[in-house]
């Protein structure tokens, strides 16, 4: 039976949502969208937060909580106001704040009213540079958090580097907007050599232009092409005309990059070409840096060809009287030289990692 109505108005149309909820905190995100999916609210506006404020409330004045639940890393608070819904979904220091309204504007104004004063950025100290590390959250997609990173200055750790690396990275270190080429930098060689130690300082060197994101999921990132787009292109508000540069760090990504790649990992390969130097990235200042453990021989002739790289440095192990310098005596030191981890266990009293020998005979190399 319906109630009589008093105007023409046709009926709101039903709408059926399919909760999967193990958590109240999930039928919040539910009830939040009701008068948004029927059009009683048909504007929404969204914030996202990396650092809030600990007493913030991220509500309006004269909002009436009606939900609020939290579980182990969530807190989530459904409030109402007159012509508008908000949903506040905190976790540790990040928060999103997402309001719909009968009208966009006033969206926007409850929105604003919310976060106000809610955000907490301090400045990084000198020796420290702000790094955003992406990834797939099952529960909010594509995401970005923000961490201050401990980065050395160039001149403190170039002594790390053997001769022919630290001669190329003197150069890299230096680069700005007007010097770039080529928008793929790659850093190949060996495990230990310190090629996330030299991103940490690029990071650094360049902070004043350019903004490190690292990627913790790469394969996913470019097998899935909705949080390639989320990453990549993001909203087209102009921030890429003349603003910063973003540098998207990929690393051991071995699988992608070596010869067999195109056959091994599907169109992830051709992916990254085409943010590099395709349609994908034209017209916008994205950088992307990728570093392997494989020979310069292994890697897919794509990657490597002239044009590409802004720069493409192998970084091997210092040479012995390089290593010897470095530690301050030769024991420890192989003939062939020593890795930079090689050396920071030596520093520490530590011997590197080994492997026992072997015996021979019929069941040598069996696994157990």
């Amino acid at each position: 039976m319906c109630a009589d109505r008093s105007d023409d108005r046709p009926p709101s149309p039903l709408i059926r949502l399919n909760v999967d909820a193990d958590a109240p905190a999930d039928v919040i995100d539910a009830l939040f969208l009701g008068p948004f999916s029927r059009g009683e609210q048909p504007y929404a506006r969204g914030h996202s937060m990396e650092r809030v404020r600990s007493g913030a409330s991220l509500l309006p004045p004269e909002a009436r909580v009606v939900r609020s639940a939290r579980d182990d890393d969530r807190r989530a608070i459904l409030a109402e106001g007159e012509g508008w819904s908000l949903l506040a979904a905190r976790w540790n220091r990040s928060a999103d704040v997402t309001v719909t309204a009968v009208s966009d504007e006033l969206a926007r104004t409850v929105l604003e009213q919310a976060v106000d004063g809610a955000e907490d950025d301090p400045e990084p100290r000198p020796e420290h540079v702000t790094m955003g590390f992406w990834y797939l959250s099952p529960r909010r997609g594509p995401h970005r958090t923000t961490r201050q990173i401990s980065a050395g200055t160039w001149e403190e750790v170039r002594a790390h580097y053997t001769a022919p690396v630290a001669d190329a990275m003197d150069r890299l270190m230096k680069v700005t907007p007007d010097d770039i080429a080529g928008r793929l930098l790659l850093l190949h060689g060996p495990p230990g050599t310190g090629k996330t130690s030299a991103l940490r300082t690029l990071a650094r060197s360049w902070r004043d232009w350019c903004q490190v994101d690292c990627v913790l999921d790469p394969e996913r990132l470019l097998n899935d092409v909705g949080y390639l787009m989320d990453i990549a292109i993001g909203e087209d508000d102009g921030s890429a005309k003349g603003g910063r540069w973003r540098l998207l760090l990929l690393e051991d990504c071995d699988e992608l990059i070596r010869g067999e790649a195109r056959h091994a990992a599907g169109q992830a390969l051709s992916r990254l070409l085409n943010l590099t130097d395709g349609l994908l990235g034209q017209g916008r200042n994205v950088l992307v840096g990728v570093t392997t453990n494989e020979d310069l021989e292994r890697l897919h002739p794509a990657v490597v060809r002239p044009g590409r790289c802004l720069a493409r440095i192998e970084v091997g192990p210092l040479t012995r009287p390089e290593a010897v310098a470095w530690l301050g005596r030769e024991e420890g030191v192989g003939r062939h030289g020593a890795t930079l981890a090689e050396l920071f266990a030596l520093r520490r009293g530590a011997g590197p990692t080994s492997v026992p020998g072997q015996q021979g005979g019929a069941d040598a190399g069996l696994y157990l």
